[in-house]
């Protein structure tokens, strides 16, 4: 599933109303905590699949009068970015259409690059961090987080939730994506010859009624919509009595009072020599 002429696939996650605001959700304060400390006013930032802009206002206001450039491949996130950097008055973030794998930018451009839940959608890991380090000056950092979608979790999940995980998982990697790949980050950072790897991990955690309602609306709003279970079942990696089970224990879940659920992720900062 790939665009004409470019090495970037369809997103697998697609972009449903339901599937962005769960990307609104997503904050620098939260989401990019790990490189916040590595931030300073005058940096020039790379955001590479910036999505809707929400992280990357914050990067913004870190770095102004420096500026944040903000790629994504698809235009209509390009749009909202743009109005979300309007409300936010964060007139230092420039955002564009654009392939990951082959960035409109020359080489030594920026201070910094950071991505969130992005290479977990491409299939060629070495082209995008090639391409990242060539927009890099020496001595610029890099800044990823990613999921680790087998540490995630759903409590409790009445024996049967825990298969959703697993049917998304089987639906990415159907897409050439990498479910695991925030506990690689390492690995494949200095594969691409990034030095001073520092890795770490944490959880986005939704625990408290709103967060408890958010997630069970997405659960069947998204990923038990007839798209995604079709999709589900067409690949093997889901029936459609385990798609009845799962939102049944939905059903019950929302209204558990032990309910809550874990986003796991691995965060990784590198420099480029």
């Amino acid at each position: 599933m790939t665009h004409p002429q470019s090495a970037t696939p369809d997103y697998t996650m697609g972009f449903s109303e339901d599937m962005l605001e769960s990307l609104r959700r997503y904050r620098a304060e939260a989401s990019a905590a790990y490189l916040l400390p590595y931030l300073r006013p005058g940096l020039r930032v790379l955001d590479f699949g910036c999505g809707p802009g929400t992280i990357s206002v914050g990067l913004a206001k870190a770095v102004e009068p420096g500026g944040l450039y903000g790629v994504d491949m698809e235009e209509s996130q390009i749009e909202l970015a743009r109005s979300v950097a309007l409300a936010s008055g964060q007139d230092n973030a420039i955002f564009r259409v654009g392939d990951v794998t082959d960035l409109p930018f020359e080489d030594g451009f920026f201070d910094v690059a950071h991505c969130h839940n992005v290479l977990m959608h491409i299939p060629d890991t070495a082209a995008v961090l090639a391409e990242v380090k060539r927009v890099l000056k020496p001595g610029g950092i890099i800044g990823c987080r990613e999921m680790i979608c087998g540490s995630c979790f759903t409590h409790p999940d009445f024996g049967v939730i825990r298969q959703a995980w697993d049917m998304f998982e089987d639906l990415l990697a159907a897409d050439d994506g990498h479910p695991q790949i925030g506990k690689d980050l390492k690995t494949h950072f200095d594969a691409a010859g990034f030095t001073n790897i520092r890795a770490t991990a944490s959880f986005d955690v939704y625990s408290a009624p709103p967060d408890i309602a958010f997630i069970y609306d997405f659960a069947n709003q998204w990923f038990l919509s007839p798209e995604i279970t079709e999709a589900a079942i067409k690949y093997g990696a889901a029936t459609q009595a385990l798609c009845d089970a799962i939102r049944d224990a939905y059903d019950r879940w929302k209204v558990h009072p032990g309910a809550w659920c874990g986003l796991a992720f691995g965060e990784v900062v590198a420099g480029k020599p």
